[in-house]
């Protein structure tokens, strides 16, 4: 509740000053162990409208411990654009649906961007009644 309560009082804020403030879109950073996989859980974000674009990078070599082990391994990395109050949903979708155990998702919030750009971030997910949609996260 609180994400949406803040976001709101962000968007009226941005309104009345005609200002950005900062913090109320994120990027969110998700790796995946193939393109089939990043590319299933991106369309199934946008389709959910949890985020306005997905990019999807190619191959990052990823080292890191695992059960007191350094593991390697290639993987794709998701660089979602969402609004912050859809951060926990996504989030919670991700966990539903990512075969690793634990899936490496977090998120940065924006401090600037283009303003079209951030207006059109909000316009691409709302639904025809202008309200988010996500029936199922």
């Amino acid at each position: 509740m609180y994400p949406m309560l803040r976001t709101l009082s962000l968007r009226l804020h941005s309104i009345i000053t005609s200002t950005y403030v900062s913090g109320a879109h994120s990027v969110v950073f998700i790796n995946c162990p193939s393109e089939q996989i990043a590319r299933d859980i991106a369309r199934t974000i946008l389709e959910k409208k949890l985020a306005a674009s997905v990019n999807i990078l190619p191959k990052a070599s990823s080292l890191y411990l695992w059960k007191g082990e350094m593991e390697e391994a290639s993987e794709i990395l998701l660089l979602i654009k969402t609004k912050t109050s859809k951060v926990p949903m996504l989030f919670s979708y991700v966990r539903l649906v990512h075969p690793f155990a634990i899936p490496e998702v977090f998120s940065l919030p924006m401090d600037q961007g283009d303003v079209q750009y951030l207006k059109w971030l909000e316009e691409s997910m709302e639904d025809q009644a202008g309200e988010s949609s996500c029936a199922s996260c």
